[in-house]
């Protein structure tokens, strides 16, 4: 377990990183926090959430913590949390991973513990911006492999990553912005608030374009997938209707039966050639009437 503590004069922030159940207990023992909130601060695929408990407000934030072409599909996997503990004078930030931007924020000055907080909670946002980002370029990509390469062909594989990605990502967007919601701040602190329900709002947008954007690729892959495999039975049956009636001539004459009277006719052969003939142009005008080539 690691611990920062920093007295910034009218509050102090106390940062836990990767503690233990009975460790935990120990530090926040003076603050007479609840066991339950303690135990959430610890569960490790916890969702965002607002619980006033006493005289702290309980909240849970997650952030974007691989890299983006990763194939993950879990919360878990794909995010860590901070856990926050914030009344007038303290906040206590509760985590197991290290985080970088706590490094940055450590050496800043702040009024109140809601403001840093509210930092902290912007910067976890910010991680969220490269896999929004290459979501993005990947649906460019996808449609781009469709429409505009002749032999196009999209990873349904990478696209259920894709997809799930995008989907996970905006539901703990929209976890977050509910949790928002329910924050009440200083006035001081209010334009910092509405500042990032507006970046989780455009990310969620983005979000909802890259699923829709899936959706549509995939029902586009699937319609020419289809289409491909219509276009060679059509031309599997444009064979067989020339062919089905010249094989049948073909059989009946390949019989050897002597009593065949057209296998004595001297020009025989001849008819038989003009009559294949004569079918194969009759089916193919009649196709092309229909339009079928």
């Amino acid at each position: 377990m690691a611990q920062f503590k920093k007295d910034f004069g009218k509050f102090e922030w106390l940062d836990i990183e990767k503690p233990k159940q009975t460790e935990l207990i120990d530090l926040t023992h003076p603050f007479l926090i609840d066991v339950n909130l303690l135990d959430d601060a610890l569960e490790h695929g916890h969702l965002p959430k607002l619980e006033k408990h006493g005289a702290f407000t309980f909240m849970i934030f997650r952030a974007f913590t691989v890299e983006p072409h990763l194939n993950h599909t879990t919360v878990a996997k794909l995010s860590n949390k901070i856990a926050f503990l914030i009344k007038e004078e303290n906040l206590i930030t509760i985590h197991q991973k290290p985080f970088d931007f706590l490094k940055k924020l450590k050496d800043q000055e702040f009024k109140d513990p809601e403001e840093l907080m509210l930092a902290i909670v912007l910067e976890m946002l910010l991680t969220f911006e490269a896999p929004v980002n290459w979501l993005s370029d990947k649906m460019d990509d996808n449609e781009k492999e469709i429409f505009l390469k002749k032999h196009g062909k999209v990873s349904m594989e990478q696209l259920y990553y894709q997809k799930a990605k995008a989907r996970i990502c905006r539901k703990l967007l929209q976890f977050s912005h509910n949790v928002l919601n329910q924050l009440v701040v200083k006035p001081e602190n209010v334009s910092n608030l509405q500042d990032i329900r507006e970046s989780i709002v455009n990310y969620m947008l983005q979000l909802d374009e890259a699923i829709e954007d899936a959706q549509s690729i995939l029902n586009t892959h699937l319609s020419l997938t289809a289409q491909k495999s219509n276009d060679v039975m059509k031309l599997l049956t444009i064979f067989s209707a020339f062919f089905l009636p010249l094989t049948f001539i073909v059989g009946v004459y390949g019989m050897n039966f002597n009593n065949i009277p057209e296998l004595h006719w001297q020009w025989g052969y001849y008819i038989t050639w003009a009559i294949m003939i004569t079918i194969s142009v009759v089916i193919y005008l009649w196709f092309k009437r229909k339009k079928f080539v």
